[in-house]
């Protein structure tokens, strides 16, 4: 009996030492006093954000993704682009490549669903490999097509676009030293240190829980 006690007893203590450990993890950001500059990046998957309550717990500025899949306009982009607005939040938009679309599409896909917003943040092409596309192109090709993207992009929204690259994406076709553009880094709690130069921006963690929002938030830093 004293043994199967002292089983739970330990049972108990490792169960509550989980708990304040994820407590910690989905409440943990980087040190304002490091990175004063703090926000996050949103998409249907985030589901509906509460922007004022989000301003409050300390978003700064907001990224939404208006197009997914390479030609799909994101299914809350308006909502949440006229409600950041509405809020006062700084805000940017960010395009999902797609290996499986060519970028002449993609660009036309831009171009027809993202106005050119006069107060808009730099737009972001994030760069990583979609479960619906198994294409691999070779890395010139593959340059190539971001760099076709980009001239006609650029042209629309009137500056240069950030580029947020995956680790995994990275390793593969090694853009971050080939694409002249400012780099956005993710990786979750440890600061990256993947791409070819330092990063403009870093995704801390994809799993941060803030009021306002019922889903967990990619939470986002500015380089100092």
């Amino acid at each position: 009996m004293r043994v199967f006690k002292a089983v739970l007893a330990i049972a108990a203590a490792l169960c509550l030492a989980g708990v304040a450990g994820w407590h910690y993890a989905t409440d943990w950001r980087p040190s304002t006093g490091e990175y004063p500059i703090q926000g996050i990046d949103v998409s249907e998957e985030t589901g509906p954000v509460d922007w004022l309550t989000a301003r409050a717990r300390g978003v700064d500025f907001a990224y939404a993704r208006a197009i997914r899949a390479g030609t799909r306009r994101d299914r809350l982009f308006q909502s949440n682009w006229a409600a950041l607005g509405e809020a006062g939040i700084r805000r940017g938009v960010i395009h999902q490549f797609s290996l499986c679309r060519s970028a002449e599409a993609q660009a036309d896909a831009f171009i027809t669903f993202v106005p050119r917003f006069l107060d808009a943040l730099p737009a972001v092409v994030e760069l990583d490999f979609d479960e619906g596309c198994a294409r691999r192109p070779e890395r010139a090709e593959l340059l190539g097509s971001i760099q076709a993207f980009l001239k006609v992009v650029e042209h629309h929204t009137g500056s240069p676009m950030l580029l947020k690259i995956s680790e995994p994406f990275e390793k593969q076709y090694q853009v971050s030293g080939a694409v002249a553009r400012p780099l956005w880094a993710t990786q979750d709690f440890f600061e990256p240190l993947y791409l070819a130069r330092p990063w403009r921006m870093w995704q801390a963690s994809t799993i941060r829980r803030i009021d306002g929002v019922d889903r967990p938030v990619h939470w986002n830093v500015v380089a100092p």
